[in-house]
């Protein structure tokens, strides 16, 4: 009998799965323990001899050759699945491997210290076999047995996902975006992405805002900003009432990007009362080349001359109502007069107005008034003001939502 035999060998060549990091040798004491006889050895160590070459085909058969052996002890046995399990990965066929690696972490000669390693192996190799299912099956039952390798965990989540089991994906993906920021971690990019992708396959609008949020708190991406806006309009309840707080997140944002929805910005701030703001958005979109051109031109000519010829009426007016607003039982005409000052350049007359409408109540939505008041911090220069502003909104009608996505972009952006 021949004490340790191969030991050296294994450490050298039964190495990598082609997806995980390389799988773990047998323990020095593992292998002195161990006894190889002759005739399994010897084709054993010829194959590995071969593999080193590439000679997978040539590889095999030697290990056919250890097969063949009677009575072989359950250590052999092993031995000869798992030298099999990379020669088939070396040679590409990753179910095969898979199969072997699971064989081999299964058999009674394993080494109780090398199991997890196997399963984690086999989990690779049916992830490089697209077998999603069983590799997300694998790769959590070598995780239960103590693998910690960040990624098989990866390779967790992600088989779970691309085999259509999305309740779990995002149920594990919480967990661990969860952990990451306990730790005082940023959680990866790719984690963000997949979490939100799992509830939009879901159709959890609810959540899939919520993580496109989290994901561009922590990425702030101008595409980022183009999907949660875009779910914004679609699913976040702000109604009409709210287009033009939305056309404002977009200005800031950089994200409008066609002519109709800065021709929207502008015709929603000459309804509001407010030309000098259509003014700037006019501006804006014709800075940018987005309006202004082709066909749409002349009707864009035509869109400035209202807002010119309005906004010269309001200049004229600006303060005559003034005395009326504060002697108003009600705050409604003090928040839209302040709001007005302070697109006018008055920021300190203009926000002190508004937070007297605000104080004195009686608003039909005090919610949207705090919106605009956290905006027109924001227009002033005052930032930190903004955020702890927006951080006041509450409901659910979308106020809240937009506040949010404020609060979000202020913070990135002092």
């Amino acid at each position: 009998m021949i004490k340790g035999y191969l030991a050296a060998a294994i450490l050298a060549g039964v190495v990598g799965t082609g997806v995980l990091a390389p799988v773990t040798a047998m323990a020095e004491e593992g292998a002195k323990a161990a006894s190889v006889r002759p005739e399994v050895g010897k084709p054993v160590q010829s194959a590995l001899d071969l593999l080193k070459s590439k000679k997978t085909k040539e590889a095999l058969a030697k290990l056919k050759d250890a097969e063949a052996v009677k009575d072989r002890s359950p250590y052999e046995v092993y031995l000869v699945e798992r030298v099999k399990a990379q020669v088939y990965a070396t040679s590409g066929d990753s179910l095969a491997a898979a199969r072997a690696f699971e064989s081999a972490a299964a058999l009674p000669g394993a080494p109780a210290g090398e199991r997890a390693s196997l399963v984690s192996a086999a989990a690779g190799q049916y992830y490089s076999g697209r077998d999603y299912a069983k590799a997300s099956a694998i790769a959590g039952r070598a995780i239960k047995e103590g693998a910690a390798d960040a990624s098989l965990r990866t390779i967790y989540v992600q088989s779970m996902y691309l085999s259509g089991d999305f309740a779990n994906t995002a149920k594990t993906l919480s967990a661990d975006i969860r952990a990451e920021e306990q730790a005082q971690r940023k959680p990866s990019e790719e984690q963000l992405q997949m979490l939100a992708t799992a509830y939009l396959k879901l159709n959890d609008q609810a959540n899939y805002a919520k993580s496109v949020q989290k994901l561009l708190s922590y990425y702030p991406k101008k595409e980022y900003w183009q999907s949660v806006i875009y779910e914004a309009k679609q699913h976040g309840g702000l109604g009409d009432r709210l287009g033009l707080d939305l056309a404002r997140l977009q200005r800031a944002t950089g994200t409008i990007k066609t002519s109709a929805e800065y021709e929207d910005a502008v015709a929603l701030a000459l309804q509001a009362g407010y030309p000098i703001e259509a003014k700037k958005a006019l501006d804006e979109g014709l800075a940018a080349k987005i309006m202004g051109q082709g066909a749409d031109a002349d009707r864009h000519r035509r869109l400035g001359d209202m807002t010119n010829k309005q906004l010269a009426e309001d200049k004229q007016q600006l303060g005559s109502q003034d005395a009326q607003a504060i002697a108003a039982k009600d705050g409604t005409a003090q928040v839209n007069l302040g709001f007005n000052y302070v697109l006018h350049g008055q920021a300190d007359k203009g926000l002190a107005m508004m937070e007297a409408g605000i104080a004195k109540g009686g608003l039909k939505r005090p919610d949207d008034a705090k919106l605009r008041l956290g905006y027109a911090y924001y227009l002033a220069g005052k930032k930190a003001k903004a955020v702890q502003t927006m951080k006041t909104v509450s409901g659910t009608d979308g106020a809240a939502a937009l506040a949010g996505l404020w609060a979000i972009f202020l913070s990135q952006n002092n």
